[in-house]
């Protein structure tokens, strides 16, 4: 807990953890779409009838359930509930470090773009904690 507080309280490092964190989302998601539709919607599928495997696998839903269960709200429970259990493991510190490989990466620097013509457009200024760069 006390090493990813740290890390994640220095500058602006929190939003660069989120940002690289919403990346593994969409990543996971990304890669459940291609491991979780079925190769030919017309077989049965755990001895169900097509029109429930077309409306939970030909749709998505059953994909969107299943991200939903795994990926998010068994997460966002137990943050919730238990905050100082959740950031005490070596699986968040892994995340964290991956989250912020990824933000270092680049790959993510076309959402401070948008950041930036959002807060144009809204007559707002830029907030760092960080000092200018030089």
């Amino acid at each position: 807990s006390h090493k990813i507080m740290t890390g994640i309280n220095k500058g602006d490092n929190l939003d660069r953890y989120l940002m690289g964190r919403q990346f593994l989302v969409l990543a996971l998601v990304f890669l459940e779409n291609l491991a979780g539709h079925p190769v030919d919607e017309s077989l049965k599928i755990l001895g169900m009838p097509l029109w429930v495997n077309k409306a939970l696998l030909g749709t998505g839903l059953g994909l969107f359930f299943m991200t939903a269960m795994i990926g998010k709200i068994s997460a966002q429970v137990n943050a919730s509930r238990c905050m100082l259990d959740y950031v005490n493991s070596y699986f968040a510190l892994f995340t964290m470090y991956v989250s912020m490989a990824i933000e270092l990466s680049g790959l993510l620097h076309c959402c401070y773009l948008a950041q930036i013509i959002f807060a144009w457009a809204a007559g707002q200024s830029l907030a760092s904690k960080e000092e200018p760069r030089t």
